[in-house]
């Protein structure tokens, strides 16, 4: 076991590495952004609340705080004992609104910058997809807590070698088999021989009916690895790499618009940094061009989450800088204080909600409270 929980590690502090630098990139953005205008920034943090480790140069803080969330740029425009007087025309505040704009929007288009360059990287260092081997069964990729599928015994990982006693051959065409029997089976009783760490397993799968479909709360897909050849000339990773980028990008986009239209129907579906890092590590132990589109698949996502306009997000402050526009003059003070505070409290609750229901939905975790 032991080498096996040493690669399993270094999976861990692969994607804990990965989440940490689309971070730095995130707030890099922000930072430069600010730099490169001339505007005054005193702090750079990368997590938030007591800092562990910090140093000053420049007169910037630098610092790495204890709760990895995420992290900020801060100005002395939020110091209140700052000595720089009020009318400095290099506080960020004093700047005209395109300036502002830019350190603003500047975090989101970093990470979609980041998210094409990796792309772009896996075509010259893994090189370009040219098809995928298949293998016998359907790959359990993602089980919902509390669906039929986790009530049957199903885990991430396992995978679905026949369905009633009828073999699945592999491939897409398997996913599409085992995917309609499900849909024609609400409330029925399924038998699956799955395997699991080299163990056959006999379990029974009960769909569930939503709207008359059978639903079984579980992600699938197919069971084998992608095959990659060299490019073919340095323009075929670019090429490759703007064609994969469109589809990520509109994909993540219409995840959230179904998110936000169907929250009560997709809301078990969204994970927290637990999930996230857990996924990451699974995916830097296959190696190959998983880890490529992990990176550039979460860099996406945080652009896109950061743009939605809330509270604290990159979104919220752009809708604030509009409406600043539109009157020709800022809000209230008083409103923008407590439009980032309520962020503050929503978003630190959901991320610490996402965490306590990931981290209880781990294996081990599960082994030990006996389920």
């Amino acid at each position: 076991m032991g080498p096996l929980r040493s690669l399993a590690g270094m999976g861990v502090l692969t994607a804990l590495a990965i989440l940490a630098g689309l971070i730095v990139v995130h707030e890099s953005g922000h930072f430069l952004a600010a730099r490169w205008q001339g505007i005054r920034v005193s702090g750079f943090s990368i997590g938030f609340g007591p800092a562990l480790l910090q140093w000053r140069r420049g007169g910037v803080l630098y610092a790495l705080r204890a709760i990895p969330l995420g992290g900020f740029v801060s100005f002395p425009d939020d110091d209140e004992d700052s000595p720089i007087p009020p009318s400095d025309p290099d506080l960020l505040r004093n700047r005209p609104l395109p300036q502002r704009a830019l350190v603003i929007a500047a975090g989101v288009l970093a990470n979609l910058l980041l998210a094409w360059t990796v792309l772009v990287a896996q075509g010259f260092v893994v090189g370009i997809p040219s098809g995928f081997s298949a293998t016998p069964g359907v790959l359990v990729a993602a089980v919902q807590s509390g669906q039929p599928a986790e009530a049957a015994g199903l885990q991430a990982g396992d995978r679905i070698l026949a369905l009633e006693g009828h073999k699945l051959a592999g491939g897409q065409e398997a996913v599409a088999e085992l995917v309609e029997r499900i849909r024609q089976a609400p409330g029925q009783s399924l038998r699956l021989d799955t395997e699991r760490g080299g163990q056959s397993l006999s379990l029974s799968l009960n769909p569930s009916s939503v709207g008359g479909i059978g639903r079984i709360g579980a992600q699938l897909q197919p069971n084998g690895s992608e095959a990659f050849r060299a490019a073919r000339g340095p323009l075929e990773p670019i090429r490759r790499a703007n064609r994969d980028f469109v589809a990520l990008t509109r994909r993540t986009v219409e995840g959230f618009v179904t998110l936000i239209t169907h929250f009560g129907e997709t809301a078990g579906q969204v994970s927290g940094p637990v999930k996230i890092v857990e996924m990451g590590a699974s995916l830097a132990k296959q190696g190959g061009g998983s880890l490529f589109l992990f990176s550039a698949l979460i860099s996406i996502n945080l652009a896109v989450l950061n743009a939605l306009p809330l509270p604290l997000l990159d979104g919220g402050q752009m809708a604030l800088l509009l409406l600043e526009g539109v009157r020709g003059r800022p809000l209230p003070e008083r409103f923008q204080m407590a439009f980032f505070q309520s962020g503050f409290v929503f978003l630190v609750g959901l991320s610490l909600l996402l965490i306590v229901k990931d981290t209880s939905q781990l294996p081990a975790v599960q082994q030990l409270l006996g389920r």
